[in-house]
């Protein structure tokens, strides 16, 4: 059902005529709720928290992964490099804790916390916080932090933003630009206008959009942290559970890698040992994503690879993005001085 989903939403499949009916009055009643929650935040009928340093969004409009995590670790990067702290706080979507809100340690697991806030944290360092009232993670974060960043949340407005940042699968775009469950859309396409940086995660950029793509570095085993260019690993099974696997698997073969086989799996499914044990032996090695990877370690093999990816974004309008969150930074120092 999710694949004809997909295929509905981005390929104009036609079994979405005939699903018109029940999908489009959702549609709509999805849409009056969604602008109707924005709004009352906006005339202030609901009251947003806000918290005492710049907070920054990085989201989306459709539904799915279109690459925002590799943005998060970007921008976290970058500001630590310019002697910023920064923090990230996350819903922590497919993972459950038994109280919130949850500072990820060494030992917080994915089960616990979610795959791409146990991501970021290994990738940045930084601390992250996770609740599914973002408000609280930004809480236990502000007093010893710069900037906060949040992963995902454009469409949490109990949280009040200074800076809103949309990524765009650039290839896919907004599929039919329909709302859900018709099509892929959170928002209306008109949401765009509001925000202040929107970057396109490959494909071609449109005009006053940050041109994105995502290099992949060597891969690296998950049991002796090895290093070895992807060329090197033959006979391989090829896996990714994240929005949009086929991205993964296109990456591969431009690498020069034709697995022997791809498996897709949903976003965020939890992994066992003995389903990963069965799809190894199709081949010599196993790879897949680092996001996948952070939900095997505890129980990976020795032929197990992930391929880590980094964001390159374009200039100047990188830069004008970072000196923007500067600038934001500097005014919330003034205004407490």
């Amino acid at each position: 059902m999710a694949n004809l989903i997909e295929k509905i939403w981005f390929e104009r499949h036609p079994a979405g005529w005939a699903l018109a009916p029940v999908f489009w009055p959702l549609s709509k009643l999805f849409g009056w709720l969604s602008r109707s929650r924005r709004q009352a935040y906006q005339n202030g009928k609901k009251q947003a928290y806000r918290a005492c340093v710049p907070v920054v969004v990085v989201g989306n409009i459709t539904a799915g992964g279109n690459g925002k995590t590799p943005v998060v670790i970007w921008l976290v990067e970058q500001l630590q490099a310019q002697g910023m702290k920064v923090g990230v706080v996350s819903r922590g979507y497919g993972g459950k804790s038994a109280h919130y809100p949850l500072r990820l340690t060494a030992q917080t697991t994915t089960a616990e916390a979610g795959d791409e806030p146990v991501l970021i944290a290994r990738r940045t360092g930084a601390p992250v916080v996770v609740a599914p009232q973002r408000s609280e993670a930004v809480k236990m974060l502000e007093n010893e932090v710069d900037v906060i960043i949040t992963d995902d949340g454009l469409q949490h407005y109990a949280l009040s933003r200074d800076i809103e940042i949309v990524v765009i699968d650039g290839k896919r775009r907004f599929g039919n630009a329909m709302l859900i469950p018709m099509g892929p859309l959170r928002e209306t396409c008109d949401r765009l206008k509001d925000v202040d940086f929107l970057i396109c995660n490959g494909g071609d950029a449109k005009p006053g959009e940050i041109s994105m793509q995502l290099e992949p570095e060597m891969m690296v085993n998950l049991v002796t942290g090895e290093h070895r260019p992807a060329e090197r690993l033959q006979d391989v099974v090829a896996m990714a559970g994240i929005g949009h696997p086929p991205r993964f698997f296109a990456t591969l073969n431009a690498l020069g890698l034709t697995p022997v086989h791809c498996q897709s799996f949903p976003d965020h499914q939890p992994y066992t040992v003995e389903a990963l044990s069965e799809l190894e032996k199709l081949g010599q090695h196993l790879v897949m994503t680092e996001k996948d990877a952070v939900k095997c370690q505890d129980f990976a093999q020795p032929n197990w690879w992930y391929l880590p990816v980094r964001a390159r974004l374009s200039e100047p309008e990188s830069t004008e993005l970072l000196n923007q969150i500067k600038k934001v930074k500097e005014e919330y120092g003034s205004s407490s001085a």
